[in-house]
């Protein structure tokens, strides 16, 4: 969980900058998924709070890192419990597309909250930046830390959850 942890830590440093917006396009959220795949729903959680935790600590941002936590825990609880229910492919799958579209339909909505709130925007302008970047980002983030998860699951599943009991 360790190495997990530390894994995530890194690539929540590659982040991707979108149009000169505070919204970043990331794939910290990867080794938290495999985590929750291979030990467990709780493990899962544990590495992506610790993954954000550090980010936050490096780069004092702690809205970013509640944003990341909220989308980390919504997507591997799911993920992580469908997998573990259905094993094989299909409950991959299942949990990746539940845990992508849980983590969407949650954070989404909490941009209402924390741009006002915290970030001192208006709701105006967090309308207007749903369909131009939250929408899109939110969606792009489960489709490719999906996709990446699915690839990688696949080649390290077996090891990992081998050495996981």
């Amino acid at each position: 969980m360790a190495l997990f942890t530390a894994i995530g830590a890194v690539l929540s440093l590659l982040e991707i900058p979108l149009l000169g917006t505070t919204l970043k396009l990331d794939i910290a959220n990867v080794p938290a998924i495999i985590g929750g795949l291979a030990f467990g729903p709780g493990a899962g959680c544990l590495i992506g709070i610790i993954t954000h935790l550090i980010h936050a600590l490096i780069y004092a941002d702690f809205v970013g890192a509640l944003m990341n936590i909220a989308s980390v825990i919504t997507f591997v609880l799911p993920a992580a419990l469908l997998y573990r229910r259905f094993k094989k492919t299909v409950g991959l799958i299942a949990g990746l597309a539940v845990g992508a579209v849980v983590s969407f339909v949650v954070v989404v909505p909490l941009n209402f909250v924390v741009w006002p709130l915290l970030m001192g925007s208006s709701i105006e302008a967090v309308v207007g930046m749903m369909a131009v970047f939250i929408i899109p980002l939110n969606a792009a983030k489960g489709i490719g830390c999906s996709i990446l998860v699915f690839v990688l699951f696949k080649s390290l599943g077996r090891l990992l959850t081998q050495n996981a009991r």
